[in-house]
């Protein structure tokens, strides 16, 4: 018969803040117990304390094409020729907003859009092994006529470009890897196998 765990089995012994800027690092001491049974021993691990973060990918259903954002990432810089990525929408969560309502302030800021709905994708952890972000990744119906341009907060230190992208030429970056983070893979994955869906639910454009 195989364990069901839960948070109860795992034994924090101690937790102190290593670094605490903009992100936080955390150094914990813990043991866990084994699916064999018993506990195993006591593991240091260093924890990456960041908010959640909200992402959306525009979809525009009646153009069938898709709006990316461009900025420059400082993850990137040693592992890629162009750290500029091709991304989505994104914000943290670090208010008391809703990951809704962060979806809309982030599409306004980064990229001048109005989103005319919101539709759930998944929730996700995209490093459990050593941060606790947890992101919210939705797709959004959006009206693209007229978007592009640069945008983002100058008080932030953004410089966002805004792209269209016909959807068969987007998913053809992604299988190039010119599209290589995760959150935009699983939302054009996931857009691949609804985009017909939502196109015929979206009607004819407003």
């Amino acid at each position: 018969m195989l364990l069901s765990f839960t948070r109860d089995d795992v034994d924090i012994i101690s937790r102190e803040t290593g670094f605490k800027g903009f992100y936080r690092l955390d150094v914990l001491n813990l043991r866990h117990r084994l699916f064999n049974g018993g506990w195993g021993p006591v593991l240091r691990r260093e924890l990456f304390v960041r908010h959640d973060a909200v992402c959306v990918l525009p979809y525009d259903p009646w153009l069938d094409q898709v709006v990316l954002i461009e900025q420059v990432r400082v993850g990137a810089l040693e592992k890629s020729d162009n750290p500029w990525m091709l991304e989505l929408v994104a914000g943290l969560i670090d208010t008391d907003e809703t990951p809704e309502e962060v979806a809309h302030r982030e599409a306004d800021e980064e990229a001048g859009l109005t989103l005319r709905s919101l539709h759930p994708i998944i929730r996700y952890y995209p490093s459990p092994g050593g941060s606790d972000e947890f992101v919210h990744l939705y797709c959004a119906l959006v009206d693209s006529r007229g978007v592009g341009g640069i945008h983002g907060l100058a008080e932030e230190g953004e410089d966002i470009r805004v792209s269209l992208w016909p959807r068969v030429e987007a998913v053809a970056a992604l299988e190039t890897g010119r599209i290589d983070n995760a959150a935009s893979i699983i939302a054009l994955q996931w857009l691949q196998l609804h985009a017909e869906r939502l196109r015929a639910e979206a009607g004819p454009q407003p």
